[in-house]
């Protein structure tokens, strides 16, 4: 589902796979103004913004490198470290199939 937001999408809609996630600009509107919405979902292939321990953390506690929750839309996931890791060395291995 990672796609969904972090892949830039075409301009009939589909996602662009030659950017997969890539980073791209937020589709998603909250229905009433949000001060701190973000209007940019960031890269995720290949260099995610983070340590492989940060982006671990994130993914097993939804806590970020500032010590925050992520902010909506962002699921607050609860993934098994083992699930993480795999997840942090799947996007590791994008740099190689994806432009930087």
């Amino acid at each position: 589902m990672c796609g969904t937001c972090h892949t830039p999408h075409t301009s009939s809609g589909t996602q662009d796979r030659a950017h997969y996630l890539e980073g791209a600009p937020l589709w998603l509107n909250p229905t009433m103004p949000i001060s701190d919405w973000p209007l940019r979902a960031p890269r995720l292939a290949g260099q995610p913004s983070g340590t492989d321990a940060e982006v671990v953390t994130l993914l097993t506690t939804g806590i970020w490198k500032d010590g925050k929750p992520l902010r909506a839309p962002m699921p607050q996931f609860r993934m098994t470290k083992e699930d993480a890791e795999a997840v942090v060395a799947y996007l590791r291995s994008l740099s190689n199939a994806v432009g930087q």
